[in-house]
């Protein structure tokens, strides 16, 4: 098997991030997969390692060319510049800012120069990027903006439950204004692409329902009016979609196999999907890059970091889903 190079940002230092990624790398069956690459910090590592006392060898090295990529060795690419011992577990510090964005800055060059496929990324802190006078909020707004990407798509994944959301961080009250029969038809043929992308042959989409009982044919609201309108255009054009199906069955039937993604209608309707199926292995994917990124869902955790108590199980599975797909993916035209 030819593994692929796939980059794991070490994310922000003093928080979980550095303890899951060797958590995740004890993982003999991950090298079988693919070559895992570090980007981050061998001394912040090192103090992990101190913790969590895994008995991994840790290379440092400059170039992608250089790794061993054998199981028992971390392959790390340190970046320069970085300061890394002012940096103390479970606190908010610009420092620790600056060095998750570096990381995520040197995993976006690699991947776009091609050496390395798929970047799987451990959590940030939106405050430690803030402090550090970062003007993006978030990873997927770094990776955007990094890349030039307009408005990439997020995609939860958990087994084979696919979920996109037709809105995510405003109010209840505005997601159900966002109910419009256009901004249906373009999430839906964003969502037809990003599967395509994603080298899924199979596209049978469902939109939910956001009434009891999907709105009852006007019984309990009128908002499914604009997904029928919706899933008449788009079947006239030839993709294969259903909706509204009630929000209660939807994501059941499609985790059975009976669609291969749900396009849920606002944040915590898909959340609360995917996580009560498998909170630890629900995984965000960032599509329409010109790369695969993918990510746990979970945040720095400044609570239990240093603690040796951070569970490495999503991790483990962002890596996976980035082996899986990356070989495949091919970015949105």
């Amino acid at each position: 098997m030819n593994r692929p190079v796939i980059g794991i940002t070490m994310g922000d230092p003093a928080g979980i991030g550095p303890e899951i990624t060797l958590k995740a790398l004890q993982n003999k069956e991950l090298y079988s997969i693919c070559k895992p690459l570090v980007i981050g910090s061998t001394e912040t590592l090192k103090k992990a390692e101190k913790i969590l006392c895994t008995g991994l060898r840790l290379n440092s090295i400059k170039e992608v060319e250089s790794g061993v990529y054998d199981h028992g060795s971390i392959d790390v690419l340190d970046i320069d510049g970085i300061d890394t011992e002012v940096i103390k577990f479970g606190q908010i510090q610009k420092e620790a800012g600056e060095a998750a964005y570096k990381y995520i800055e040197k995993a976006v060059e690699l991947a776009q120069t091609g050496k390395i496929k798929a970047i799987a990324t451990t959590p940030i802190n939106k405050e430690a990027i803030k402090a550090a006078n970062i003007n993006f909020i978030g990873h997927t707004e770094m990776l955007a903006g990094l890349t030039g990407t307009d408005d990439p798509l997020t995609m939860f994944q958990v087994h084979e439950l696919r979920v996109f959301f037709l809105s995510r961080h405003v109010s209840l009250r505005k997601a159900c204004d966002l109910v419009t029969k256009d901004r249906i038809i373009d999430y839906v043929e964003r969502l037809e692409a990003a599967l395509k992308a994603l080298g899924v042959d199979r596209r049978k989409i469902a939109i939910a329902g956001l009434n009891p009982h999907s709105g009852e044919h006007g019984l309990f609201g009128n908002e499914e009016e604009q997904i029928d309108a919706a899933v008449g255009y788009l079947r006239n054009k030839g993709l294969d979609v259903e909706g509204p199906v009630s929000a209660d069955s939807v994501f059941y039937l499609a985790l059975k196999g009976k669609y291969d993604s749900v396009l849920s209608l606002y944040h915590d309707q898909g959340h609360i999907a995917t996580k009560m199926v498998d909170f630890e292995k629900t995984i965000s994917l960032t599509i329409g890059l010109p790369f695969l990124r993918t990510s746990v869902d979970h945040g720095t955790a400044y609570d239990i970091a240093g603690k040796g108590i951070a569970s490495a199980v999503s991790m483990e599975e962002a890596i996976r889903l980035a082996v899986r797909y990356g070989e495949s993916y091919s970015r949105i035209k």
